[in-house]
Parts: C-alpha cells; structure tokens; sequence
C-alpha cells in the first residue's frame, strides 16, 4: 500500500538535515520533534553534515547507505524516499520517480523542506543534484534509509504542537470582555435583520399606497439603527483594542520569557532574522485570536439571521446562494497548499534579509574600510530579488483565486436576480421583498469573506504556531525556578577540573581534551596559549556557556552542574572578548543586572579608568551610548565592561583578553587597580601581553585544546618551554 509522503518545513535556514530526517520517520510511522532531530543530527552553526543525518538516522533505528551513484542507479536499484545531496548545501527527500513509457522519460519527485513539493524532468533534476565528469556520466550524493530490526523497538515521541486550544487560555482572563461582545454581536445581528424588512415595508407599503410620511418613519427609523449599529460597532472596536493589546504583550512577553531561558549553544546556530521573525509571527496569533475569531463568531450570527429570513422569502433563492457559496469556497481550498507553501518560503526569504540588512548596518564600517560596498549591496539586492519573485508568485495566485471568486460570485449573483425578477413577473413575491432579497445577499457576501478569511488566517496561525512552538519545545538552562532566591551566596572555594573534554559537536575535534586542573580559591590564574587553543572555550564552560562533553568542574566538592545556571553567573564577574554595550546610559552599563549604588558606581569607574573621561562629559554617567557604544573608542568600550565587573563585586571573576584594547598606559593602572581588587576572589585572567599575566600566582600554558605547562612566570621561564616561546619576543629573553 502506497503510503501518502507528508512534508515537513524547515523552521529556520540551518534546518533542512533534521526535517528530512523528520520525513523519512514519519513515513514509516513514528514522530519526532524538529528539536529532538537537531540534537541527534549535531547541527552547528554551518548547519549539519551528511555524516550527521547518518548518524541520527542509524539512532532511529535504520539502516543506511551514503553513497554517490548514477542517474540510471538512482532510477533503477535506490529504494525511495531517500535523502539527496541538494546544490551542493542543503539537503532534499527523493519520494517518487514517475517513467513515462511513452516518451521513455522520468519525472523526479523531491520534498524540500525550504521549497516545498517540486517534481523536475531528468535535465532539470541534474542540475540541482547531478556532477558531471567526463562530459557524459552524471552522478551524485544520496543517503539510503530503511528501517533495521531494531526500528520498532525504538520509542517515539508524543505530539508536540501548539494547538489553539493551549493559545485560547490566553483570551480566559478576557471573558467580561468577550461577553459584552457578544451581547454586542446579538444587538447589532438584530439591527441588521431589521433593516431589510424595513426597506420592503417603503416599497410594499409606502410606496404602494403614496404615503411620503409613513416612507420618513420608516427613513428615520432607518437612520436610528444605523447609527445604534455604528456606536455599537465603535465600542466593540475599543473593546478588542484593549483585548488584543494585552494579548499580545503576554504573547510575545512569554516569548521573551522562555528565549531567555534557553542555554547559549541555541543562539549560536540561529540567525537574528529567524528570530525576529519569530517575533512578527505573534502579530498573527494575536489577530487571530482577538480579531478574527470575533468576526468569525460576528459571520455565523449574522449568516443564521439574514439567512433565516432569505429562507423565508425564497427557499429556492436560499439553496442556489448555499450551492454558490460552497463552490467558492471550494475553489479558495483548491488554493491553500500552493499558499502554505508561499509562506514559508516567504518567511525564509525575510529571515534572511533581515540577517543580511542587520550585517550591512552593523558591518559598515568594515565594509567602507574594505571598498565591499558594491558586493555587499549585490549581496543584498539578490535576497530582494528572491523577495520580489515570491511576491510576484503571490500576486500570481491571488489573481487566479480572485478571478475564479468573482466568476462564482457574479454567477451566483445572476442567477439569483434572474429568478427574482421572474418571481415578482409571476405575482410569487412583491417588488419590496426581492429588494430585500438583494439587500440580503448583499449582506450575506460579508459572512462568507470573513469565513474565507478566518481559513486563511487559520492557517497562517498554524504555520506561525509551528514556528512559535519550536522555541517553547527547547530545553531550558539549568535555571532556578521563580519562587527560589537568586540573591543565594556560593562560598568563594577551589575551581577543580577532572578529565574535562568539549567539542562543539559529535563531529568537530576537541575543543578541549582532558584537562585536569586545580585552580586556587583566592588567587589569580593567567591562562595563555596560541589562538584557537581552546582559551575562551575554557572560560565559557566555567561561566556554564554549554554543558562539558565529558568529565567535570568542581566548586569544592561540589559538581558546577549541580548550581542552578543564574545563582551561579551571580557569584560571577566576567569581562569577555564580546562584551555588549547597551544602548543605554553609562551608569545602566554599569550597574547592570545590579541594585544602583552611588559610591560603588564611582569606585568601579575609578578602577577602571573611566572617571576622567566620564566626568568630562556634559551629562556624566547620564550620558546615553549609541547602539552597540558606536560613539566609544574600544579602549573605552572595554573599561566600561572592566567597571561592570568591578561594580558586580563577585567571588569569581573572570577576564577574557580584557585589557587588549587599552594603551600601556591605561593597560598598567588598571592592571595595578585590579591587583587590590583581586584580594580574596578567585581570578582567571586569559592576555596575551605578558605584561598582564606574569605576576599571576598560577600560569596554565593551552596548547591545542590541552594543558602543556603549568607553573608562575618565574619556574616556566627557566625550563624554556611553550611557555618561554609564547613570552621571549615579548619580554626579549634572548636565545
């Protein structure tokens, strides 16, 4: 039995290895979560590997082949679906080849999580999979899967969707509101049904009989409901300006709640346009939720009332209206799949503007400084390129949807007058009632929009839910909970590292290897080494960056992992080569994550050397930075970071390269301040000016991710090691 091949869309652009992997398990039957596949895949920041997809799907339980084969092998000997090799980066399912016997040509059919369903002829399919060699021959990457004897042993997951019935929790603490909307809803559904039966009453009765003051009654009467209608509606609009607003803060607000929670290693494999998408995804919801399911309840009792009394006019009138309405909206189902796909790709391509346009404007002083403006800026204009043929697509659908909207409608609308009319030819109804027979299907039109329209917002909320839930589903740092107290002290104590080994992923090399090092409380320990050997990484695993490959850390006797993630960056000072400056004032800056202390404030700055320059200021410690500290040299960046860490007064800290921006002079103040606010704390300082590290009461020399040398200046010095190689040009030790 053919089994129906479900596509499943990447979330984000480094996505495609999980999501095939997601395809091949559902078509044999089990589910797993985009999240749970990421891990087994190993996604980095480069995406996956096909050794990762491998190795996630031999976890699943399959069997697999990775293999370069022929056109003609492909058609003939490779059992369907399988994974191919895509553009040379990105990864694609094969589900299907379809032979014409006819014309002896074959159709390939592929499920590209960026792209959706496509199916290309023979040439088209090389082109995008194929490697030429000797002009003749063509071949490429595949990934062969079956499932092994051990697949159904393997248990699966549960489901994992947002459904809308959790995101409907959101509108409980809105329901005074929603009822006075739908007592609203029921006055203004009857005001509507009393208009029409008052046009008949002037052309039955006023017209009929030439009585001009019963037809300015009826016109007075008229003109009051509409405008009880139009208060009504004006106070409803208010009521869901109020709803939707404070939906919508508590939406994106949990958002950021839980984006905040989530361990450093997420954001190293996401780009800030899929997150910033994500965010523009919670418009969606929020209509959806607030305006959309208003009017669609709106619709359905404004359809049950004009349509009641359409009934009672002309049962027939009523049917061939039914028979119309339900062929548009057959037609407008016809459409969905084609949209859904759009989206998607709508949203990978914005995603990836946004990324783009992020790094133009971060980037441009690189830029300027290197004459890349031209590339750049091609760079970018391709990407709207790509923007403007999916919008021009889009615009292609809706013109084909709407042309076939307005040849039913217009159809049905025909048919309708016709038989109308030949009714009041006949004596069956009056002139008055097919009046209001026209009026009446004038206003059922709305209904039927707005049930289009809450389909296709349905499934635009869906597609946003996906991409929502994706980062509510991802496990969280090891944080405390609410109610625990952050403020809670960890005694300063011994730093011990036992056989501690890290990589970045299965099948990256050791960033670190077997490190076993014991780091004194209440001393300073200098780390050096080459770049990349493994310095930085070091300090990101002790401040709880990402979780040690094997081995541990140890504060005392106690294992770091067992510290609750944020108790412990309390306890924690840290200047690192990235530090972030806010887009604040400079004593926000400095006080960050910290209670306002006026006399710590000017300490920390003293220490740091940045009193002078702040004092010089007009507003002082007021004084607001431009984004990112655009308007600061780095030296100044850089001591406004070192005061941050001072300010935080922390039993560890830690200083990544924190004096590298500065000139000697400064670099030897600071340095010497440092020495008495080093007293009682536990230190570890990585530099690679000497200057910085030789009066440390440790030195750990890093040599390709593993410790070479430990020592002070003096004893390391005298062996002529790598320690003596890193320090003589510095310190003109001689041979």
């Amino acid at each position: 039995m053919l089994r129906k091949f479900k596509l499943y869309r990447q979330y984000d652009q480094m996505d495609c290895g999980p999501a095939c992997v997601r395809m091949l398990t559902k078509y044999y039957g089990k589910n797993y979560s985009l999240d749970s596949l990421r891990e087994l895949c190993s996604i980095a920041t480069d995406g996956v590997s096909l050794l990762g997809i491998d190795d996630a799907l031999k976890s699943l339980g399959f069997s697999t082949i990775g293999c370069n084969v022929s056109i003609d092998q492909l058609e003939e000997d490779v059992p369907l679906p399988c994974i191919l090799h895509w553009e040379q980066n990105h990864f694609v399912v094969l589900y299907k080849i379809k032979k014409d016997t006819f014309s002896n040509t074959s159709k390939f059919y592929i499920a590209d999580p960026g792209a959706g369903y496509k199916s290309f002829k023979k040439n088209d399919f090389l082109k995008y999979w194929g490697e030429k060699a000797n002009d003749t021959l063509h071949s490429g990457t595949v990934l062969l899967a079956t499932p092994s004897e051990n697949f159904e042993s393997i248990e699966e997951e549960g489901s994992f969707s947002m459904s809308l019935k959790y995101i409907l929790l959101y509108l409980k603490k809105y329901k005074k509101y929603f009822l006075q909307l739908f007592f609203g809803i029921l006055l203004t559904s009857f005001i509507q049904i009393l208009l029409p039966l008052l046009t008949q009453s002037i052309v039955d009765v006023g017209i009929k009989n030439h009585d001009i003051d019963f037809i300015y009654l009826i016109l007075i009467a008229q003109m009051g409901l509409i405008i009880s209608r139009m208060f009504g509606d004006f106070i409803q609009k208010w009521i869901l300006l109020h709803i939707s607003t404070r939906i919508n803060i508590s939406l994106v607000s949990d958002f950021f709640i839980k984006l905040m929670k989530l361990p450093m290693s997420f954001f190293d494999t996401k780009l800030i346009g899929d997150i910033l998408q994500r965010i523009s995804d919670h418009d969606r919801v929020e209509q959806f939720l607030s305006f959309h399911i208003q009017n669609i309840v709106y619709s359905f009792f404004t359809f049950i009332a004009f349509g009641s009394v359409l009934a009672v006019y002309s049962l027939k009138i009523f049917s061939i209206f039914l028979a119309g309405s339900f062929l548009y909206t057959l037609w407008i189902f016809f459409f969905l799949r084609k949209r859904r796909e759009l989206d998607y790709k709508m949203f990978e391509q914005k995603a990836l503007s946004q990324s783009k346009t992020y790094q133009l404007i971060s980037g441009i002083q690189e830029i300027k400084l290197q004459n890349y403006e031209k590339q750049k800026r091609w760079e970018w204009e391709d990407l709207q390129t790509d923007l403007f043929k999916t919008n021009i697509s889009f615009l292609k659908l809706e013109q084909i949807q709407t042309s076939g909207n307005v040849l039913i409608d217009e159809s049905k609308n025909i048919l309708i007058t016709i038989i109308a009319a030949t009714s009041v030819v006949n004596g069956e109804i009056t002139l008055g009632m097919m009046l209001a027979i026209q009026y009446i299907i004038g206003q059922l039109k709305a209904p039927i929009d707005q049930v289009i329209s809450f389909i296709y917002d349905f499934q635009n909320t869906q597609i946003s839910l996906e991409r929502i839930n994706d980062i509510h589903l991802k496990k969280n740092e090891n944080r405390s909970n609410d109610q625990e107290d952050t403020s809670i002290k960890i005694d300063n104590d011994n730093l011990i590292l036992n056989n501690l080994s890290f990589k970045y992923n299965k099948y990256s090399s050791f960033a670190l290897e077997d490190i076993s090092l014991f780091i004194p409380k209440g001393k300073v320990t200098a780390i050096v080494g080459a770049s990349g050997s493994g310095k930085t990484t070091l300090i990101k695993l002790l401040l709880q960056y990402y979780e040690v490959s094997s081995g541990e850390i140890k504060v005392g006797n106690t294992n770091l992992s067992n510290f609750k993630t944020d108790i412990w960056r309390n306890q924690c000072g840290a200047v690192m080569q990235e530090g972030f400056i806010f887009s604040d004032s400079i004593a926000n800056n400095i006080i960050v994550g910290s209670e306002f202390d006026a006399e710590r404030l000017l300490y920390s700055s003293k220490m740091a050397c940045i009193d002078i320059f702040v004092d010089s200021l007009p507003l002082k410690y007021d004084t607001v930075i431009g984004e990112e500290g655009q308007e600061l040299s780095r030296g100044q960046k850089q001591r406004i970071l070192i005061a941050r860490a001072i300010y935080k007064n922390p039993n560890f800290l830690f200083l990544d390269e924190a004096t590298n921006s500065l000139d000697a002079n400064n670099e030897k103040q600071i340095t010497e301040n440092l020495e008495s606010f080093y007293q009682g704390k536990t230190v570890i300082v990585i530099a690679h000016r000497l200057s910085t590290v030789k009066y440390a009461d440790q030195i750990v020399v890093l040599e390709k991710g593993k410790v070479k040398e430990i020592g002070n200046h003096e004893s390391l010095t005298m062996v002529r090691g790598a320690y003596y190689h890193l320090v003589k040009n510095q310190l003109e030790l001689g041979d």
